[in-house]
This record gives C-alpha cells, sequence and structure tokens, in this order.
C-alpha cells in the first residue's frame, strides 16, 4: 500500500503541472486610438491580431499536445479497479466423490467478494509507439512552417493593402488639388463670360472638367474607406477603430529598389520547405509498414486485495492478496496481404510527394519570372513617371502665367491641368504599384521578413 499511495502522489503531481506547459497566445501591446500606424506597426498588429496567424499557433500547440497523447503509450500505464458481488446462489463446481468416484455437483465459494486492484503495463516494443516517437520532431517541424506559411501571406497582403490605401488617399488629395484650380478657374471663366471678354464654352469647359474632378475625388474617397476597411480586416482591428497610416513619400521611393539580378533559391521557399518534411514523414510511414512483422512486447503487473466472507459485517476483517508479473508478445503471422498493399501505397504517395516537388519548382520558377517582369515593367512607368510629373508641373506653371496674362487661350491651361492631373496619377499609381510588386517578388524568392 506504501507504493500504491506513492505513485497516485505522482500521478496527481503530474496532472497539477500539465497546465504549466500550456503556451498563452502572444497579445498585441495597445495603441492610442488615434495613433497614425507606419508599415512596420501594421505589420506588428497583423501578425499578433490576425486571426489565421492566431490560429496557426494554436494548431503548433494542438500539434505538440497530440504528440505527447501518441507518446503517452510510451509510460507506465496504471490502473485501480475495484469490484463487490454478491452471491444469491453460490456457483458448483464438479467434484468425484472421494469414496466412489463418482462426479458430484458442490458449492464452492461465499456470498460475499471484493476485489481491489492495481495494474500496470509497460510497452518494451510497439510499431505504433515506435513512429509516434520518430515523427514527432517532423510533425512540430510541419505545424511551425504551416505558422510561417500563414506569416509570409499575411506580411504580404498586409503591405499590399497598406500600399493600396495609400495610393488611393494620393488620389484623393491629387482630385483635391485639382478641385481647387478647377473652381478657381470656372470662377475666373464665369467672370470673364460676365463682362464679355470670353464666350460662354470658356467657363462651360471649366464646369465640365470640376465635374469630372469631383466624380473622380467621390470615388477616391469610397476607394479609401473600403481599402481601410480591407486593412482592418487583416489587421485582425475591430472596424469600428479608427486607423490612420503614416508614411514618408521619399522613404517609400528608397524602399522601392530592388536587386534584379540576384538568383532564384527554391529552398528559401517554405512551400518547398513543408513538401520536404512531408517526405521526411512519408519516408517514417513507409518503414512503419516495413517494420509490420516485427512483435509487440509488453511487460504487465497486477496486485489484488480479496475480501470475502458469508457475513457482510465480517468480509473486510480479512484480506487475501494476491500479486503477479509477466511479459506479453503479439506476432502478426498472416494479416490478408494488408501490410504488403501498405508498404506499396506509401510508397507511391512518396513518389507522388516528388511530383509535388518538380511542380512546385516549376510554378515557383514562373512566379518569381512573372514578378521580377512586373517589377521592372513598374519601375520603368515609375522613372518615366516621375519625370513626367516634373515636366507637367513645369509647363503648368507656364501656362497659367501667360493665361492671366492673356497670352494663350483657355483651352491651352486645360489641357495643361488634365496632363498634370494624370501625371500625378500615374506617378502615385507607378510607385505604389512598384512597392507591392516588389513584395511580390520577395515573396517569390522566399526572402519576405516575417519578424516584426
Amino acid at each position: 500500500m506504501k507504493h500504491l499511495n506513492q505513485a497516485l502522489r505522482l500521478l496527481l503531481g503530474l496532472l497539477w503541472l500539465a497546465p504549466a506547459g500550456l503556451r498563452a497566445q502572444p497579445t498585441a501591446p495597445p495603441l492610442p486610438p488615434d495613433a497614425a500606424l507606419t508599415l512596420t506597426q501594421c505589420l506588428n498588429v497583423a501578425l499578433v491580431n490576425q486571426p489565421l496567424v492566431r490560429q496557426a499557433r494554436i494548431d503548433q500547440e494542438i500539434t505538440r499536445s497530440s504528440n505527447q497523447i501518441a507518446l503517452a503509450a510510451w509510460l507506465p500505464q496504471v490502473g485501480f479497479q475495484g469490484t463487490a458481488q454478491h452471491y444469491f446462489q453460490l456457483p458448483f463446481t464438479i467434484f468425484p466423490d472421494p469414496t466412489t468416484g463418482v462426479p458430484t455437483p458442490r458449492q464452492l465459494g461465499v456470498s460475499n467478494v471484493t476485489t481491489v486492484g492495481l495494474s500496470g503495463t509497460q510497452v518494451i516494443y510497439n510499431n505504433d509507439v515506435n513512429l509516434a516517437a520518430r515523427s514527432k520532431r517532423f510533425n512540430n517541424v510541419a505545424a511551425e512552417q504551416n505558422t510561417v506559411n500563414v506569416k509570409i501571406a499575411t506580411v504580404s497582403d498586409v503591405s499590399k493593402s497598406f500600399y493600396d490605401v495609400l495610393l488611393a488617399q494620393r488620389q484623393l488629395d491629387v482630385f483635391s488639388q485639382d478641385i481647387a484650380r478647377l473652381q478657381r478657374n470656372y470662377r475666373d471663366a464665369k467672370s470673364r463670360y460676365d463682362v464679355g471678354i470670353a464666350d460662354k464654352t470658356e467657363y462651360l469647359q471649366a464646369e465640365v472638367s470640376l465635374n469630372n474632378s469631383l466624380v473622380g475625388r467621390k470615388q477616391s474617397q469610397e476607394a479609401v474607406r473600403a481599402r481601410l476597411a480591407y486593412l482592418k480586416q487583416l489587421m485582425g482591428v475591430p472596424p469600428e477603430r479608427p486607423l490612420a497610416l503614416q508614411y514618408d513619400t521619399l522613404q517609400l521611393e528608397l524602399n522601392a529598389t530592388l536587386d534584379t539580378t540576384a538568383a532564384l533559391n527554391f529552398s528559401n521557399r517554405i512551400e518547398i520547405q513543408q513538401l520536404q518534411t512531408q517526405k521526411a514523414l512519408q519516408d517514417l510511414t513507409v518503414d512503419y509498414y516495413r517494420n509490420g512483422f516485427l512483435p509487440s512486447v509488453s511487460a504487465f503487473a497486477n496486485y489484488n486485495s480479496v475480501f470475502q466472507n458469508n457475513a457482510v459485517s465480517d468480509q473486510y476483517r480479512t484480506r487475501f492478496p494476491n500479486s503477479y508479473a509477466g511479459v506479453q508478445l503479439g506476432l502478426p503471422l498472416f494479416t490478408g496481404f494488408r501490410r504488403t498493399q501498405n508498404i506499396r501505397r506509401a510508397r507511391l504517395q512518396n513518389t507522388r510527394l516528388d511530383e509535388d516537388l518538380t511542380n512546385t519548382r516549376n510554378q515557383i520558377n514562373t512566379e518569381y519570372a512573372t514578378a521580377l517582369a512586373n517589377y521592372q515593367g513598374y519601375y520603368t512607368q515609375y522613372v518615366l513617371g516621375k519625370r513626367n510629373l516634373e515636366a507637367s508641373k513645369e509647363v503648368y506653371t507656364v501656362i497659367n502665367l501667360q493665361y492671366r496674362e492673356g497670352i494663350r487661350a483657355y483651352v491651352d491651361l486645360i489641357v495643361a491641368q488634365t496632363t498634370l492631373r494624370t501625371s500625378q496619377l500615374n506617378y502615385y499609381t507607378a510607385l505604389f504599384q512598384l512597392l507591392a510588386s516588389k513584395v511580390d517578388v520577395l515573396r517569390a524568392r522566399g526572402e519576405l521578413p516575417t519578424d516584426y
């Protein structure tokens, strides 16, 4: 009984300490409600609050628990059993009569029997628990790789959504500036028409241009609202929380550059790493079925205390203990060719993973080529768009002065304003598309950072 008490104390201690192994989810630091967030801060919030990232971390904990459940079979399995029974009629046993030798039924035993027992088993070798022990590390790696994959997708999506919001905001600024210019031109043209200096078409052209810009501003306002809502969704931020973005245009231009000569290394891609981990687990599955002929060996021990008496009041005065230990061996002899077909299927699945690796490499190569081509195209558009913006600003300034002096016609001013607005929109579109395409290139290379 002393050993039984020690075993029970140890078991209760393990159960008490088990919750200490649970890992809490990381929490994002509180942010002021009116704080303007940079891209890095947005990514920090997203990597903590994004539900998909949190689910991936929970999946890691589930995998660790599943490994421990599978490995629990290696530890001793201890159980306690107790039964109490009362015989209304004692069982009969046939004994030969000692004098005549004739088989005679006799009732044996007592009416009340109570049995209390402690049993334990210990696996010495088992193919299932051997597989669990060998696959534990790869299961954890696979769960970690899944989390990395989700974080990569989150960083990519949040970064591009951040740039989309900035683009819509800059487009809104461009239309607001254009409207301010057109409203002034409209007032001037109307005044000139009222005093008889210009005809009616001049201020009507100004009104048409103004209305077009008003429509563009409204569309940009709605685009900002919609893209901010999508960015909040990606960041895991509640919809009611206000979100303002902070950025430096000069720094964005510096960040847009990328080394386009770097070689593509397939091993950097998380998809390749995941397939390699699956291959390692599949190799273990092949070994598992191949070793299916090995016997399973376990040791067992039992200790029982039996209390029996015909009178209930005297039943527990006398104890009749018994104990034993042994080794159990199980050897599969014939399983209907199940083991052979399992080996064949596992090897075919392994071969299929090889084809998945080849196909994934081809897809990655195409993805990288496409992302790099888009980046180089947007870079050319960005460089020329910046030059066009500078030129259109200079042209507008000169023509606006000439129009004020009466040297140029109003139609020339309208053309210059339209060109300036188009150049501004093209420049910002090219800049933010360039930044988004850089994210695609880094992701295609497997170089997109996820630690913020």
